[in-house]
């Protein structure tokens, strides 16, 4: 009985917004109003006094006029920097001995990621120990020089195989050859797909692992024919997901496409955003707004004032000293800050900005008294 009390309660307290149905005179005592100043209220009022709200921690900010940067808004969908993005493939064919990582692993720059088993690693190896020999037996030999250009060769073998000269330097340190040939991480990122598999043949050019930097990824927008001539590459470009409604994105369109898609006449964009925190996933759709330029004037009101009720966005006025009336509004741009009102209300008017809660209470106790 309860539970269908409350439902009742709240459809009832969706209806004072948009229906002269309840009579906020009926409600309890504790706001420090009279019975007769709550019954002469209008319809949709809450009535409350000084006090009341001060103990609430009311607060109300004046809806004002100001001047907005224009905004193109555009739908799209985040994706990898494909100049961050690599296939991390087998540099010769081999045994996969050992996997170090697995998808979803944060690795650092040069990072073992697996080891494989390779003749012919072991082969390159062992031809640069020969020749360091035989190019140490002929020093001072009329045969020097071609022993010495016979090591720079069999050094350079060593390259394609993923191995700087640091590394072959400590090779021919230690004197010996090491048993496997270690695939490391060409820069710092996640890894993204892990073919790779312990025991397994891979051939050269097998992909072992796909890795991308997600310290910033790319918006493919989709921008509409009307909106063309009102942007341009380098515009600063505000991002919204559904994962975070409350934080803004701050990227920059860095290319305009040329070709149209015929069906939905858009024309792709990129926006590059920044991903520090690795908040953003690629795959995430997006709304960007693209500042197109031009500025107008608009109504706002602090961010914190706009409510929503069934599923309707709507403010709370403050119309007299003592009364506050639900308003149902429409929205424009918004920032973190401030919200544009488009219709429903005026400037100069003072909506509450904090306190809302205890006037959601008024609303429901009196809808229970009628």
């Amino acid at each position: 009985m309860n539970r269908t009390r409350n439902i009742l309660a709240l459809m009832m307290i969706i209806a004072i917004g948009f229906y002269p149905a309840c009579r906020p005179g009926n409600a309890p005592s504790e706001t420090g109003l009279a019975d007769e100043d709550r019954q002469n209220a209008p319809t949709g009022t809450v009535t409350l006094s000084a006090e009341a709200q001060a103990d609430g921690g009311i607060v109300v900010a004046q809806a004002k006029r100001t001047v907005l940067a224009g905004k193109i808004s555009a739908p799209g969908e985040l994706d990898f920097d494909a100049r961050r993005l690599v296939e991390v493939s087998a540099r010769a064919d081999g045994r996969i001995e050992r996997v170090a990582a697995v998808a979803g692993d944060r690795v650092s720059s040069g990072q073992v990621l697996a080891e494989i088993y390779s003749r012919e690693y072991l082969a390159s190896q062992t031809e640069v120990l020969q020749a360091v020999s035989r190019a140490a037996r002929l020093r001072g030999d009329p045969e020097e020089s071609a022993a010495n250009a016979f090591l720079q060769a069999a050094r350079r073998k060593l390259h394609p195989l993923g191995l700087e000269d640091t590394d072959i330097d400590a090779l021919i340190a230690a004197g010996e050859v090491r048993p496997f040939l270690s695939v490391r991480a060409p820069f710092s990122g996640t890894i993204i797909e892990a073919p790779a598999l312990a025991g397994a043949h891979v051939d050269m050019g097998g992909s072992l692992f796909k890795l991308a930097d997600m310290s910033s990824l790319w918006a493919c927008v989709h921008i509409f024919e009307k909106d063309l001539s009102g942007i341009r590459a380098g515009s600063d470009t505000i991002l919204r997901t559904q994962a975070y409604p409350d934080r803004e994105f701050m990227g920059r369109l860095v290319l305009i496409g040329a070709v149209m898609d015929e069906k939905t006449r858009t024309v792709k964009g990129r926006v590059e955003v920044g991903n520090i925190d690795g908040s953003l996933r690629a795959g995430m759709y997006v709304e960007a707004a693209i500042s197109s330029g031009a500025e107008r004037s608009a109504l706002v009101v602090p961010a914190a004032a706009l409510q929503e009720f069934q599923s309707r966005p709507i403010v709370f006025v403050k119309t007299g000293a003592t009364t506050f009336v639900l308003r149902p509004v429409e929205t424009g741009a918004r920032t973190a800050a401030e919200i544009e009102i488009t219709n429903g209300l005026s400037a100069g008017e003072s909506v509450v900005t904090a306190g809302s809660f205890l006037i959601k209470s008024e609303l429901l106790k009196s809808s229970l008294g009628d």
